[in-house]
């Protein structure tokens, strides 16, 4: 069975060009001050939004290019020192070692597939290796750690990442199989520090479509029982912000400055597969998507079913499953885990999607082989409202924590929860004459990946950190053109 996709995955590249020829002054003409803020020795902790992470992978280009070094970059104008960062060694990314399965592919690339341009992932670029020996390392963003993982002793001990105790990237800079990222930071006496975490702890339930649990309705506090994909319980986040900042103060921070969590699901990766991808079919395709032997049949049950009182009448509608010829729009089927269970009549939870719905990025190329037609998707590539809902009630308990703990600490706060919304709508974040939005690749802001920045988009946010710092400590931190930093090449 065959239908038409007609989803528009790449702008022209014109659109993204940049527009520096228009930057004639950049900053304005003022003295660079630390104000109450001592630059000496800045630390960055976080995930891999804090390490550069972009394309799906951690590479030595985008290390270059993350906030946390634009950062240091204006803060040596103000009095502060070394930034050392534990780069990749070549600008590809991903692991090579048979004992990881195949999990650290390297960066996303566009490439010219079946006539249109697709991103592909490359062939990992190297073994893992260790170069703690050269650090210590100011950068000590680690991508995929959530925010107990910062705590955790023995994060980056090697003989833990094939059971999934400990993490490769924080390996590569760890000095020691027993230490902690947060230890390791607070040993080199900080003087100031910015902190990125909790995202991970909402991300993966959104990005793996609600499949895992949420830890604020089991009440579950016990981190240690998490699997990957589930929401951590806000007792938990709260608990070990607050902790990695008192290690910090405890390791002789002055000051710092912490943001707090975006809207997870404003994002490319969320937005940008329409919620009714469906459309070109033909009347014979669906004829027979519609036939006795295909979802009529289903569409039958359900009819008994509702006939013996086990469906209400909306849910029946709900699931009803109709496709429509020619340039109609429709939903795509998909297994629903949150719809009345009839199992015992031989039916599955199939529905399509609506408008409410979320369909991952990575779905792409399964609805472009018939999947959410004749066969489902399955639950992890959609969203669902119920589950988006849950996602969006985590961070909003996530980011009243941050506050609180921002506040007990005397803390810089970025509100990139507003901010973030900014840039996802319509109008976006403008630049002396660039406009940078959510949309996936012509926005400019967002990676192949649809999760992670682009060069340009980490100068934003590194601008949003500014602005903190500048209004708690009165320093007067320079904001950098996110045109000057790399966006996405197009082939």
């Amino acid at each position: 069975m065959k239908h038409i996709n007609k989803l528009v995955l790449v702008a022209l590249a014109a659109t993204m060009f940049n527009c520096s020829q228009d930057f004639e002054n950049p900053v304005e003409d003022f003295q660079v001050t630390k104000g109450n803020a001592d630059f000496t020795k800045y630390i960055a902790l976080g995930n891999s939004l804090t390490s550069g992470y972009r394309d799906n992978a951690l590479y030595r280009s985008g290390q270059e290019n993350s906030y946390p070094n634009i950062i240091a970059g204006q803060m040596k104008a103000a009095g502060g020192g070394e930034f050392k960062i534990p780069y990749m060694p070549n600008d590809v990314g991903g692991f090579n070692n048979a004992s990881f399965g195949g999990l650290f592919p390297g960066k996303l690339e566009l490439k010219i597939v079946g006539g249109a341009l697709t991103p592909v992932a490359t062939a990992p670029g190297a073994a893992l290796d260790n170069v703690a020996a050269a650090g210590p390392y100011q950068n000590m963003g680690v991508p995929g750690a959530k925010s107990y993982h910062l705590l955790a002793p023995g994060y980056g001990s090697q003989a833990g990442i094939a059971a999934g105790t400990a993490n490769p990237y924080f390996f590569r800079f760890s000095n020691s199989a027993t230490t902690s990222v947060v230890s390791q930071a607070a040993d080199q006496k900080p003087t100031f520090y910015s902190l990125w975490i909790g995202n991970n702890d909402v991300l993966g339930y959104a990005t793996g479509g609600g499949v895992g649990l949420d830890h604020n309705e089991t009440g579950n506090v016990a981190a240690a029982t998490y699997a990957s994909g589930d929401i951590s319980n806000v007792a938990v986040v709260k608990n070990s912000i607050a902790g990695i900042a008192a290690a910090m103060k405890a390791g002789g921070a002055k000051g710092g400055v912490i943001a707090n969590i975006p809207s997870v699901t404003a994002i490319p990766y969320f937005t940008t597969v329409p919620a009714t991808p469906i459309s070109g079919l033909t009347d014979v395709q669906v004829t027979a998507l519609m036939s006795a032997q295909a979802y009529g049949k289903y569409n039958a049950g359900l009819g008994q079913a509702k006939a013996a009182g086990l469906l209400s009448d909306a849910e029946y509608q709900q699931r009803l499953i109709k496709f429509t010829a020619g340039t109609a729009v429709n939903g795509a089927v998909i297994l629903d885990k949150d719809l009345t269970n009839l199992a015992a009549l031989g039916l599955p939870n199939y529905r399509q999607t609506t408008s409410k719905d979320l369909i991952v990025l990575t779905a792409l190329s399964l609805l472009r082989q018939g999947v959410g037609t004749q066969t489902p998707l399955e639950d992890k590539y959609v969203l669902t409202a119920k589950e988006t809902a849950k996602a969006e009630a985590a961070v909003i308990k996530y980011n009243a924590a941050i506050a609180e703990i921002a506040t007990a600490n005397n803390l810089a706060l970025v509100d990139a929860y507003t901010e973030m919304k900014k840039l996802s709508s319509v109008s976006g974040i403008k630049y002396y004459g660039q406009t940078y939005t959510t949309t996936f690749v012509s926005g400019g802001a967002f990676s192949l990946d649809g999760v992670h920045l682009t060069g340009s988009g980490y100068a934003i946010v590194a601008n949003m950190f500014i602005d903190a710092i500048n209004r708690k400590y009165q320093s007067t931190l320079r904001h950098v053109y996110p045109g000057n930093y790399p966006g996405i090449a197009i082939p």
